[in-house]
This record gives C-alpha cells, structure tokens and sequence, in this order.
C-alpha cells in the first residue's frame, strides 16, 4: 500500500469515528458500545452499575434510570448540556434506581407544565453531584423521599432557578425526607423565586458554599430547613439582595413542622450581610424548633440578628 492509499484510508477511518460518534454521543465505558438515545444507553446498563459518558454536545434528550448504580459523565465538564427536554414531565433525568452520580453536566431551561420542571428528579436511591451547573429552569434538584438514602452535591453551582408561579413554589433545590443531605464549595446565585435550598433531610451538612441573592427576584430563605435537622451550616457566605418575597431571616430551621429535632444544629464560621444600598433589619437564624441550635461565631453586616427565636 503507497503512502497516498494509507493517508486516504487513514481519513476514511476517522471520517467513520466521527460520523459515528456524532450519530451515538453516548458511551457505556465498561462495554465500550455507543447509543444515540440517552434511554438506549440507561437501559443498556439495566440493573447493573455502569458509566454513561457524554460528548461534548448539546443535547435536546432526557432518560429515566429505574434500577441499578449509573454514573453519567461529561467528557468535558461543562461542555455536556442536557437543554429543555424532560421525561414524564418531571425532568432531563428522572432518578428510581440504586444510585445515581452525575459529573460535570449542565442542565439547562427545564420548564413543564406544573412549573416543577428539574434538571435531575430524584425519586429514590443515592445520588452524588459534582461539578455541575443547573441554571435558567424551574428548579435545579427536585426529589421525593427516601429516608434511607443520601444526596451529596459538591462544587456545582445553581443559577436563575426557582419560582413560585405553580401551585406551589420551586426551588434552587428541594430535598424531601431524605436521610442526609450534604452540600459543599458550592454556588447558588440569582434565584428567581423560592428558596435557595430548601431540605427535609434529617441531617444536614452545608459548608464552604456560597449564596448570592444580589441579583435575586422574589427570593425567599437561603437556607429552609422545612421539618428540622440536626447537622452543620458551616463557612458559608450570605449576601441578601433587594428583591425579596421574604426577607425576614437567611437561615429558617423547622419553619413548616418539627418532624426532626434540631438539638445541636451547629451554625458558624459564616458570613452574611445585605448587598450594598440595603437598609433593613433580618434574621440570620429564625427558628421555629424550641430546640437547643447552637450558634458559633459568625461574621453578620449590619441589620442582621444573630439568632431569632419564633
């Protein structure tokens, strides 16, 4: 074969790769296969623990995971975005198997027809976030409960999610009785609606994140600990901003019932404050509990009550 035949050859093969892989951006890693069809390669793994790797792409597709342990993987973080298709009306991915680990998507415009449209619906099982980006949807994180499980999130950020236009409203996140639920070096910023996170997990463990209400509308708590918990709220920094449907506390602990004790709930090592040209008075701790919080040091702006008991 001449050297011109071997380039030709050469070219046609990666013309083939290509075609190929823009025909069937999903891979399971462990077989090697590709499918065009997220649903194809959810269901490829079935039962089993897999991971579904994602090109570089666009994608207007949604799944449903109903069993097994599934790892769905950007190629490159941040370049992978799952954009304004969901599944059964809930979300781009709808979560009812083992677990679930989702690294270095983007989950994009998610609106449906009851306003509770999310990136990921959670509806049980484990599920761990990294390096993730919910923005400009309904909601980021929505999920049923499963006191028996747990959610992790860490180094993700939750942009222009939340509103309260539904029956109810929605939120950055929304976690129901879940076991634990643990968040850190996180972002949440311009809400639109709602709270920021708001959780029904027994325990709770938020650190070393960030919420930026500055350029927030019709925003609500940053934190809501709806039912209690016992846990941390740890090095985190708070900026309140002007356009608030309530802003009456940062940090709400069992504003709605009691269902889980909040005895030793640790807040400290945080920052918060009003963003510049804010002239009011708030909360930073409104609790509802009669439980014994416990409150550290924490760095609190001007107007901000350190603990309010209600």
């Amino acid at each position: 074969m001449n050297r011109l035949t071997t380039l030709a050859a050469v070219s046609l093969t990666l013309l083939a790769t290509a075609a190929h892989a823009q025909s069937a951006p999903y891979t399971v890693v462990e077989t090697g296969r590709s499918y065009a069809r997220l649903q194809d390669a959810v269901d490829a793994i079935g039962s089993g623990r897999g991971t579904i790797r994602f090109a570089s792409l666009r994608y207007y597709d949604c799944a449903v995971q109903g069993a097994g342990d599934v790892t769905y993987q950007a190629q490159v973080p941040g370049e992978a975005i799952l954009d304004g298709t969901t599944c059964e009306g809930k979300g781009a991915l709808v979560l009812r198997g083992r677990s679930a680990r989702i690294e270095g998507l983007v989950f994009a415009n998610i609106r449906v027809s009851d306003k509770n449209g999310a990136g990921i619906r959670l509806e049980k099982g484990n599920l761990a976030v990294s390096q993730s980006w919910f923005r400009d949807s309904e909601q980021g994180i929505l999920t049923a409960d499963d006191p028996a499980s747990t959610i992790t999130i860490d180094k993700s950020t939750f942009s222009r999610l939340g509103t309260c236009e539904g029956s109810g409203c929605a939120h950055s996140i929304y976690v129901g009785n879940y076991g634990a639920l643990t968040v850190t070096r996180s972002r949440f910023e311009a809400g639109t609606g709602g709270h920021y996170a708001k959780t029904r997990a027994e325990k709770v463990q938020i650190l070393n994140c960030s919420f930026d209400d500055t350029h927030g509308r019709a925003t609500n708590y940053m934190i809501d600990l709806s039912d209690g918990a016992t846990g941390r709220i740890a090095g985190n920094w708070f900026v309140q901003g002007r356009d608030k449907e309530n802003y009456s506390a940062f940090i709400a602990v069992a504003a709605e019932h009691r269902n889980h004790p909040s005895g030793g709930l640790l807040v400290e090592g945080n920052d918060a404050r009003f963003a510049p040209g804010i002239d009011r008075s708030s909360a930073f701790v409104a609790d509802w509990s009669d439980d014994a919080v416990k409150m550290g040091a924490n760095t609190l702006g001007e107007g901000l009550k350190r603990y309010e008991k209600r």
